[in-house]
C-alpha cells in the first residue's frame, strides 16, 4: 500500500479542501479541516488496504459524513480517485456528494445520518471475527455525535462482544452545527465516559498524524476490549478566521475569504 508524504500532504489535503469547497460553493469546510490530519494518518500508515476490493482489507467508516471532502482529498492523494473525479465534487450526477456514498469505489459505507456509523463499525468488526478475517474496522465520529443514544448502544454492544478489532477515533473539536459541544450537551471527560462503557481509551493530539499512528499501531486488535482515541482538534484548523468559529460548520466562503484561506493553508509549515 503506497504511503503519503505526511509533511507535504497535510498542507495539500487542506489546500484541496479549500479549493473544492470554493469551486462547489458547499459548506462543512470547518469540519473537513478539523479531521484532515486524522484521515491522513489512517490512510498513510494505519489502514491495511492492499487493494480497494481485497476481501480482508481494513474497513473505514466516516460516521461524521459531512466531512467527506477530507476523505475524497486523501483518496485522491492515494491515487484511488482521479483529479477529474475529484473536480466533480457536489456537481450534478457526481458520486462525490457532501456525504460519502458506497457507490464510489473506496467507500465501504454510506454515511451522513449522525450516530449510525459506530453501529456499522461494530457490525463490520463482528463479521470479521465470525469469518476468521484479520481485517479491522475504524470509525471516525464527531464529539457532537456522542449526544446520540445510538452511539452508546453500539458502544455497549462492542464492549460486551470484546471487539478488539474495532477502533474509534473521536474528532473532539468542541463544536457542532448549532453551538459549542459543552453547552449543547457536556460529555466531559469524554475518555473517562468511554472507559466506563468498557473501552480501552486514549487522548491524543488530533493534528499530530505520527502520534495517532503510533498509538493505533500499539493497540492489541486481536483480543481484549474495543479501542477509542479522543483526538483533540480545532474546527477550521489551518485557516485563522475559521478556527473555532461555529458559522464555518455551514458557511460558504466569499472570494476574498477563499483567497485568504488558500494563502494560509499553502504557506503553512
Amino acid at each position: 500500500m503506497p504511503g503519503i508524504n505526511v509533511g507535504v500532504s497535510s498542507r495539500r489535503v487542506r489546500e484541496l479542501i479549500v479549493q473544492q469547497s470554493w469551486l462547489a460553493k458547499v459548506g462543512h469546510i470547518g469540519s473537513c479541516l478539523s479531521v484532515a490530519d486524522i484521515v491522513l494518518a489512517l490512510y498513510d500508515s494505519v489502514l491495511r488496504i492492499p487493494k480497494l476490493d481485497a476481501p480482508d482489507r481494513d474497513r473505514f467508516i466516516l460516521s461524521k459524513g459531512h466531512a467527506a471532502l477530507a476523505l475524497y482529498a486523501v483518496l485522491y492523494l492515494k491515487g484511488w480517485i482521479s483529479e477529474e473525479t475529484l473536480n466533480t465534487y457536489c456537481r450534478d450526477g457526481s458520486l462525490l456528494g457532501a456525504h460519502p456514498d458506497r457507490a464510489l469505489k473506496g467507500i465501504d459505507f454510506s454515511t451522513g445520518t449522525l450516530g449510525h456509523g459506530l453501529s456499522f463499525g461494530a457490525g463490520a468488526a463482528l463479521a470479521a471475527r465470525l469469518q476468521g478475517s484479520p481485517r479491522r474496522a475504524f470509525v471516525l465520529v464527531s464529539d457532537g455525535e456522542c449526544n446520540e443514544g445510538s452511539i452508546w448502544e453500539a458502544a455497549m454492544f462492542s464492549a460486551h462482544r470484546r471487539l478488539a478489532n474495532l477502533v474509534v477515533i473521536i474528532d473532539a473539536n468542541g463544536q457542532q452545527a448549532l453551538g459549542y459541544t459543552d453547552q449543547v450537551m457536556n460529555l466531559s471527560p469524554l475518555a473517562e465516559r468511554w472507559r466506563a462503557f468498557g473501552w480501552d481509551a486514549y487522548e491524543v493530539d488530533g493534528h499530530d498524524a505520527k502520534a495517532m499512528s503510533d498509538v493505533i499501531t500499539g493497540l492489541n486488535t486481536a483480543s481484549g476490549p474495543p479501542h477509542v482515541l479522543v483526538a483533540n482538534t480545532i474546527s477550521g484548523k489551518g485557516v485563522s478566521f475559521m478556527e473555532r468559529q461555529i458559522k464555518w460548520h455551514y458557511w460558504i466562503m466569499s472570494e476574498e475569504e477563499y483567497r485568504q484561506a488558500l494563502d494560509e493553508v499553502q504557506s503553512a509549515t
